[in-house]
């Protein structure tokens, strides 16, 4: 198994459990130990593992038509996009595999909308530290982390990096030649930080006043993570004119989408953009029954309720460590223990203790857990996150 396991580019190091199986929140190793995911594969599987209605989705679509694409028509996809349309700000879809090609797919529509308007000159972008918007050559440069950049070439041009939070500096740098400002409603990478209601509203008043477009990414915080469908819905004057989502729209099924105004979306014609693989008779399948039930108010009121119990459990955790947690970030069901070291040590005793959690940013223990988890499973994390920070040692 190590030798096979060599085979593999290194660009990963995960421990050594290998899960065989998953139900719910829960995932099984191969001998038939039980973990409880509180990170469901960075904020993906929403519906947890194994989700009957998805599952009967697959195989009744796997027996008819896996792929043809996109030369013909998918009528399951148009029916989909029609759903999407309906419930959020946009008018165009444009169906992706994943939340770097729809972030893709977002930056080129971007910067074909000003080109179309005879604005060619218009193209850069402003996005912020912190910011993760995936690993493709364009979406690192948007990111702008240097360890992300590091031995790839030169920066792309076109991108400009401001502070997380500096207004001043944003109002200093936008300009004639701004095609858009980027940003995520809740950074999950860069230390689960959600931005406030009313500057999402103020990103949308400047980009009007500078004729900007505003593009959020919401393929992390987005299909119901925050208690809304999406989260940028908790400030309704603040709506975007491109939105990349992904992860939890498909449930653990490979599938993202970039969804436009009509007028953004309109300038993408025959030749302008393209997936061969996106918006497949699979993902279409199950994604339409991830959307149908995400997007729906009594299921999205249970995220409201069981996240508000997961930020208590939190709290509590704060106030007994005050001298090892720094306090709570995030937003509904993305949210985080920040620590007063970095987190990795935690992290391994959360698993030793069999809680799947991740890390964000310097000092995060983030937690992304599926959105159907219950009180009790709450509970049981709450308790093991306790467990794990009393036997932490932090480094002086």
């Amino acid at each position: 198994m190590i030798e096979a396991r060599q085979k593999l580019m290194p660009v990963y190091s995960p421990p050594d459990e290998v899960f065989e199986r998953g139900e719910g929140a829960r995932l099984f190793t191969e001998s038939g130990a039980s973990y409880l995911d509180f990170i469901a594969g960075i904020a993906v599987n929403a519906l947890g593992h194994v989700h009957p209605a998805m599952v009967a989705a697959l195989k009744d679509q796997a027996e008819k038509l896996w792929h043809t694409s996109n030369m013909f028509r998918v009528p399951a996809g148009e029916q989909l996009a029609a759903k999407m349309c309906e419930a959020t700000f946009a008018d165009r879809v444009f169906f992706t595999n994943s939340g770097t090609e729809a972030v893709e797919c977002a930056i080129k529509t971007a910067r074909k909308y000003h080109w179309a308007r005879g604005d060619k000159d218009r193209y850069e972008i402003i996005t912020f530290s912190g910011a993760f918007h995936g690993r493709s050559l364009g979406a690192i440069n948007a990111g702008g982390n240097p360890n992300y950049l590091e031995g790839f070439g030169p920066p792309l041009p076109g991108f400009t990096h401001l502070e997380f939070g500096d207004h001043d500096a944003l109002r200093a740098a936008i300009s004639d030649k701004t095609a858009a400002i980027f940003v995520e409603p809740v950074q999950g990478e860069g230390g689960v930080r959600a931005l406030p209601e009313a500057c999402l509203t103020g990103l949308r008043t400047l980009c009007d006043e500078h004729g900007a477009l505003l593009i959020y990414d919401e393929v992390q915080c987005g299909m119901g993570r925050t208690g809304r469908l999406f989260a940028h819905d908790w400030a309704p004057d603040a709506a975007p004119d491109i939105m990349a989502v992904a992860k939890g729209v498909g449930g653990g099924f490979p599938f993202g989408a970039c969804l436009t105004t009509e007028a953004t979306g309109q300038v993408m014609q025959p030749g302008s953009h393209g997936s061969t693989y996106g918006g497949n008779p699979l993902a279409m399948a199950v994604g339409s029954v991830v959307w149908d039930t995400i997007a729906n108010d009594a299921f999205l009121a249970e995220v409201r309720r069981v996240s508000t119990v997961m930020v208590q459990g939190l709290k509590s955790l704060a106030d007994s460590h005050p001298d090892k947690v720094e306090g709570i970030t995030g937003k509904g069901l993305l949210v985080g223990l920040r620590l007063k070291a970095a987190p990795k040590p935690v992290q391994q005793a959360c698993r030793e203790r069999r809680l799947l959690t991740g890390v964000a940013g310097q000092n995060v223990l983030r937690l992304a857990p599926p959105l159907i988890i219950t009180d009790e499973d709450v509970r049981e994390a709450i308790g093991i996150i306790d467990a794990a920070l009393d036997s932490w040692e932090i480094a002086t």
